[in-house]
């Protein structure tokens, strides 16, 4: 779907790209529509979700505009996309450093980190000194709610071609009792990630699966 703005604003706005995955290469994927292949720089975390070559795809995009070249970004939902947009209001960090902060850490592991003050988590991507990641969590974590995050599913469109994911009210309540033992939330939230079934499991049962994960 594309939405053209007026003569005034004098560019085209990509909102996503839909159509078959036709290419992967490093950080970026080829996406077909209308007979034309769209280049797109994605997050590593992105990549390890897409479907197989030829299989259909949601993309949606950012499109950074300058003088002398245009570069799209791409997102597997909206939530990743605003995210990215976030970041890119934060001083010092451009495209390409939101970028490495989304390849590094998963979205909704990057909301719990600025959520929780974690500024190491933060800083472990490539070109994201403490001062930075400090800097993230200044400017971001009153935009982002704790409760939205452990209570969120992470889902991709039906049509996306892309997996999904959640954690619901049991899950909630080990990431709470792991970070009680003194671990981290963005340790906790990944290790109860890792549980299968973890929906159908009680409170009690996710963190004593969980914890396998962080010894």
């Amino acid at each position: 779907m594309i939405r053209r703005r007026t003569k005034k604003e004098g560019y085209i706005v990509i909102a996503y790209i839909k159509g078959p995955l036709a290419a992967k290469e490093g950080d970026m994927i080829v996406v077909e529509a209308g007979s034309i292949g769209y280049n797109l720089h994605v997050p590593q975390s992105l990549l390890e979700e897409l479907p197989s070559l030829g299989e259909e795809v949601r993309i949606y995009t950012y499109l950074q505009v300058k003088e002398d070249s245009m570069t799209l970004y791409g997102f597997g939902d909206c939530q990743g996309l605003k995210l990215f947009k976030q970041l890119l209001g934060v001083n010092g960090i451009g495209p390409k450093g939101a970028l490495a902060l989304l390849s590094s850490i998963r979205p909704n592991d990057l909301r719990l980190a600025i959520a929780s003050g974690d500024a190491k988590a933060i800083s472990r991507a490539p070109g994201i000194g403490l001062k930075t990641a400090q800097r993230v969590i200044l400017d971001l974590k009153d935009r982002i709610s704790m409760e939205d995050i452990l209570g969120k599913e992470e889902t991709a469109p039906k049509d996306s071609g892309m997996k999904t994911g959640g954690m619901g009210d049991s899950g909630k309540e080990a990431i709470d009792a792991l970070v009680a033992l003194g671990y981290s939330a963005l340790e906790a939230a990944k290790a109860v990630r890792k549980v299968e079934k973890a929906e159908t499991m009680t409170a009690e049962e996710i963190l004593k699966s969980s914890l396998k994960y962080l010894i």
